[in-house]
């Protein structure tokens, strides 16, 4: 793989914001319980040192676990973030595949938990976690 070649199974990530834009582009791969975000790193997602930044990394956690509690509840309903924890357990450099892989722990009413772990090239820099209230859609 080079470094410039998108793993199977990720396309452009359907959803945009005003956050991400300038991370362009970011990646997602659908699987039957979650929502793996992906992206080539470059100078965009990076720190002074050159290293991939923190808080890249919490925002596209947030994401990534967001967008899988969605798809757990079949799409019906949206989330917003009540708490976010990340660890960090080592860094990443421009040219390396990072993935933001999720894992919904528990669906309820009104609030969803779930966790994820941020990989470098397969090898994990991070791990999150967070909490979120359901918002029911409007009609």
């Amino acid at each position: 793989m080079t470094s410039t070649d998108i793993p199977d199974g990720f396309e452009p990530l359907f959803r945009k914001s005003p956050l991400t834009e300038p991370w362009e582009p970011l990646y997602a791969k659908k699987t039957d319980k979650a929502v793996i975000i992906g992206l080539r790193l470059a100078k965009p997602h990076t720190n002074g040192r050159g290293l991939i930044h923190g808080g890249l990394i919490a925002a596209l956690a947030d994401n990534a676990m967001g967008y899988s509690c969605a798809q757990a509840t079949g799409w019906t309903t949206s989330f917003v973030t009540v708490s976010l924890t990340v660890d960090f357990a080592g860094s990443a450099e421009i040219g390396q595949w990072c993935s933001i892989e999720s894992d919904v722990i528990k669906t309820g009413k009104t609030i969803c938990f779930a966790q994820c772990l941020v990989k470098a090239d397969d090898v994990a820099i991070a791990r999150a976690s967070g909490t979120f209230r359901v918002v029911p859609k409007k009609g």
